[in-house]
């Protein structure tokens, strides 16, 4: 089929979150020279316009689906729910920012082309249907995100923390190059569909073997966005040195979109080899979920505790990749949405707590925060709770799905280890709650400010999130398995 260079109107339509992102945030970069310093503050409004503005676009492109300019991209339920997913993490992201750049004096549109730049990054990713539309938007993402970890540029630890993503990103990003070279001489293309179809041609098991070979390698640079074991390494110090509302982004939004790449490239493109990839996901899964759990027991500072908690959950969604079937993409999806929620109002609460310069991220600063604010309290307690995977919580449902995914796939020893590391993982958690709620409060505590708007909004926005997904999960759910039949 010839490829056709000449955009219709649907074309634009269904990449218009990405063009309104982008020029949003290239206005916003031209538009500080013009402002004074009272002004920059509206610069968070320009960004939450243009966020709201991509958001009620990427819904509306679904309502006409299909493949796009040469087929690279495509907009279906599975792009959607992801395109959605990401944009949502960047309001979020945006809402928690804005009284921390206050604080830190740090007001700039560059902290807001940087979010727009790296959430449009992620939004290709969604929606690629081609290996270079993938390492474009990839590289998108990761180049403003590596900015975002290093923004505070006379903090030390904002530098380490910056330096070290990009090293390691960098060599993992090699690693996924190669692996698309290797697949575009092994089947003579980089589409996703053109992929599967040259290794379901009888004969081709000379094929199969490359393609193998160019699985694993693409397997580190996606194990590595993800932060799965065994490279999973820079995410702690990256974690701990970056900004918290950076952090807060970086352990949702582009670790959501990784994963859509992964699920699309390794269920659509490597379908027809999944026994060759398959031990790589559940070995990687297994032992992401171990080194998770059991590292996170060992802290004390709560931003390096919750960076270990992102890699223990990474594992559980690398269980639903390793069950291989319709059930197991829609738990990952599930998983995902729930995860983001939970994930971003506890980083937000530590966001809020931390003061200016982060000199209270030690989990024993949190006592006596149930007495001080005992809504904050409140509300931190649910997004613990919802990570344990206690009922009436997004977490609950996430696990139960991913674990029935994977009985249903006969991986009954990874099932029973997945929960006993879900039983590990409850004792760092609930040392939180006993530091809150049964701890005199310390001077962290007492000289605690009242929550920000911002703050307040990311907080109560991620806790009606988590307990919608824990009591009605169909809402998202019935989406999830529909779209994900698009994938497998």
């Amino acid at each position: 089929m010839p490829a056709n260079f000449a955009p219709s109107a649907a074309d634009y339509l269904r990449i218009l979150p990405e063009i309104i992102m982008t020029v949003a945030g290239v206005l916003i970069m031209l538009l500080e020279g013009w402002l004074g310093e009272n002004k920059k503050r509206n610069l968070s409004v320009q960004t939450f316009v243009a966020f709201a503005a991509a958001l009620v676009s990427a819904v509306a492109a679904n309502g006409n689906p299909g493949l796009s300019f040469s087929n690279m991209l495509i907009v279906d339920g599975f792009a959607t729910f992801f395109r959605v997913l990401v944009i949502a993490v960047g309001i979020l992201s945006l809402f928690s920012a804005t009284q921390y750049l206050k604080r830190e004096h740090a007001e700039s549109s560059e902290y807001y082309a940087l979010l727009l730049f790296s959430v449009t990054g992620q939004c290709i990713m969604a929606t690629a249907n081609e290996l270079i539309m993938i390492f474009i938007g990839l590289e998108i993402s990761s180049i403003a995100t590596y900015v975002l970890a290093g923004y505070l540029r006379d903090d030390k630890r904002n530098n380490e923390a910056a330096l070290k993503y990009f090293l390691l990103g960098s060599f993992a990003t090699a690693f996924l190059l190669y692996g698309i070279a290797w697949i575009y001489g092994t089947t003579g293309s980089t589409n996703l569909s053109t992929i599967r179809i040259a290794l379901l041609t009888p004969g081709s098991e000379t094929n199969v073997i490359l393609a193998g070979t160019a699985a694993a390698l693409m397997f580190v640079g996606f194990a590595f966005k993800v932060s799965a074991a065994p490279f999973q390494i820079w995410a702690p110090d990256v974690y701990q040195g970056a900004p918290a509302p950076v952090t807060l982004f970086m352990s949702a939004g582009p670790k959501a979109a990784a994963f859509a790449v992964f699920l699309r490239v390794f269920m659509t493109a490597f379908g027809p080899i999944t026994s060759r990839w398959e031990p790589f996901v559940w070995s990687s899964a297994l032992l992401t979920m171990i080194i998770g759990n059991f590292a996170a027991l060992m802290q004390t500072n709560i931003k390096r505790l919750l960076a270990y908690s992102s890699i223990a959950n990474a594992g559980y969604v690398m269980v639903a990749i390793a069950a291989d079937s319709q059930i197991g993409v829609a738990a990952a999806m599930f998983y995902l949405a729930a995860y983001a929620f939970m994930n971003i109002g506890a980083f937000a609460v530590v966001t809020h707590f931390s003061r200016q310069g982060e000199k209270f991220v030690n989990v024993e600063d949190l006592a006596g925060l149930g007495w001080k604010q005992p809504v904050t309290a409140a509300l931190f307690s649910i997004f613990l709770l919802s990570l344990i995977g206690v009922p009436l919580t997004g977490g609950f449902f996430g696990k139960f799905y991913i674990f029935k995914a994977a009985l249903d796939a006969n991986l009954v020893w990874l099932t029973v280890l997945g929960l006993l590391n879900s039983a590990v993982a409850a004792y760092y958690y609930l040392r939180i709650l006993v530091v809150m709620y049964m701890k005199e409060p310390g001077e962290a505590t007492l000289s605690l400010q009242p929550v920000g708007v911002g703050i307040a909004a990311t907080l109560w926005i991620s806790a009606v999130g988590t307990l919608v997904l824990g009591i009605f999960p169909s809402v998202v759910l019935n989406f999830a398995t529909a779209s994900s039949a698009l994938v497998k």
